[in-house]
Parts: C-alpha cells; sequence; structure tokens
C-alpha cells in the first residue's frame, strides 16, 4: 500500500466533495492477514498531518486490530460497528479500551433494519404471508442475528418489554432501542437507515434526544438481554460477522 495510491484517493475525494480538507476519513480493512492496512493507516495519518484529512476513524474492526492501531500512534476518533439491544458484543470488550483511550463509538444496525418496531411485535413471521415480510436485505440480515441471539420466542419478549416502555414515555419502540444503546459507555452516535418517502422516521428520531430511561427501563431491559446467547462466543468481535465464512 504506497503512498501515492493512498493520496490519490483521498485528493479525488476532495476534488469530488470541493473541501480542501475531509472532515472525517472512516477506514475499512477485509483482511486481517494482509497487513497493509497498517501502512494505509500510517499515509493517512501523515496526510492527516498534512491537512488533507481532520480526523481518523475506522469501520468494523475489531478490539485486538483497535488496540494494535492505537499502539502504533494512530489517531483514531472512532470506530463504527454494529450495536444494537441484541447485539451487545461492543460492550464485552471495546468498551474498556474505548474507555481508556478516548475513542468513541458510531453504531449501526441499532434498529436492526427495522426489527425493533412496532411492525414485528406479535408478528407470525414463519408463514408466508401471515405477517409482515423480511423483504430488504437489511431485515433478512438481523433475523439472522435474531436467530443466533435466542430466538424468535425470545425476540417477541424483547419487543413486549420495549414496547412497555414505549407507552410508559409516549415514543416507539425504535426510539427506546436507539436511546438504550446511546446511553452506552463510549457511544456517540447511533446511525438511523431512512428509506426517502417511505420511511424517514424524523419524528422518532427528533424524540430520541428528550427521552430519558430511567433504572426500572433499564433494568428490564438487561433483564431480557441476559437471556440470550454470547454473541461474542457465537459470532466473534466487532466485524468478525463480515469475516468469518
Amino acid at each position: 500500500m504506497t503512498r501515492s495510491f493512498v493520496e490519490q484517493s483521498i485528493d479525488r475525494s476532495r476534488k469530488r466533495m470541493d473541501v480542501k480538507a475531509l472532515d472525517m476519513l472512516q477506514f475499512h480493512w477485509w483482511e486481517y492477514s494482509n497487513p497493509g492496512y497498517m501502512d494505509a493507516l500510517k499515509h493517512l495519518r501523515d496526510l492527516k498531518e498534512a491537512g488533507k484529512i481532520k480526523t481518523l476513524a475506522l469501520t468494523n474492526f475489531d478490539t485486538e486490530r483497535l488496540q494494535i492501531i492505537l499502539n502504533n500512534e494512530i489517531p483514531i476518533v472512532s470506530n463504527q460497528v454494529q450495536y444494537s439491544i441484541v447485539d451487545t458484543r461492543p460492550q464485552k470488550k471495546m468498551a474498556e479500551v474505548c474507555k481508556l483511550t478516548g475513542v468513541k463509538l458510531i453504531t449501526y444496525g441499532t434498529v436492526m433494519g427495522g426489527l425493533l418496531s412496532e411492525k414485528f411485535l406479535d408478528a407470525n413471521i414463519s408463514i408466508p404471508f401471515a405477517g409482515p415480510s423480511l423483504n430488504t436485505p437489511s431485515l433478512k440480515k438481523y433475523k439472522q442475528m435474531v436467530d443466533a441471539w435466542g430466538g424468535w420466542s425470545l425476540f417477541q419478549e424483547l419487543l413486549r418489554t420495549l414496547k412497555k416502555i414505549s407507552v410508559k414515555h409516549g415514543v416507539s419502540i425504535p426510539t427506546v432501542a436507539v436511546r438504550y444503546v446511546l446511553n452506552q459507555p463510549a457511544v456517540a452516535a447511533s446511525m438511523i437507515g431512512v428509506r426517502l418517502g417511505l420511511s424517514e422516521h424524523i419524528k422518532d428520531s427528533k424524540a430520541i434526544f428528550d427521552l430519558q430511561l430511567d433504572v426500572e427501563d433499564e433494568a428490564s431491559i438487561k433483564q431480557v438481554i441476559t437471556k440470550g446467547r454470547n454473541l461474542m462466543a457465537v459470532i466473534g468481535d466487532c466485524g468478525d460477522e463480515y469475516r468469518r465464512p
């Protein structure tokens, strides 16, 4: 991974966006066995020092590699990882590293493509056309996470718990789900997908900022979480779901 290749890529992005410096460069790397990611990050660090990038961040790096990168004095500000009430893997190891180093987590999959919503509460998806369909790649992906975690029956228990909390606060299930994750250590922001004209989630998203979960709310959610499997043991650390066969 040469300096010229990395710099040309950054310059191309700067030109397309018509900016002197990229506000944030999020870096992803598929194969850890190829050590080129460290060369690339060192070049990116140099380009940051040259003023072409303002901040460096990662996407779907695991805890071990995050620590290695930080040990090499790469100034990482955040790591974008999958994180939800069902998939709490970032809590297991990564949050502690983030606490010690100041790295923040940007989460995605926090409403599991829409599974964590009223639409799937008490839904029967085992019979075709009997309930809402898993009609997007995200829904199909996160249904696999549900299966790995504890199955549809346990997921329904979670949805009923979230519904009770949402009614108590006058908000929706997705709003509760996102607020819970935002309350976790090291989490700085959560990405919520939209489908323009179909599901923009503006009202629910605005409500997140005003919602305050109390001790009882947090405890009832954690009670259901503990009934599920440890996804660190089932899948591996953050991002491993994309790297393991």
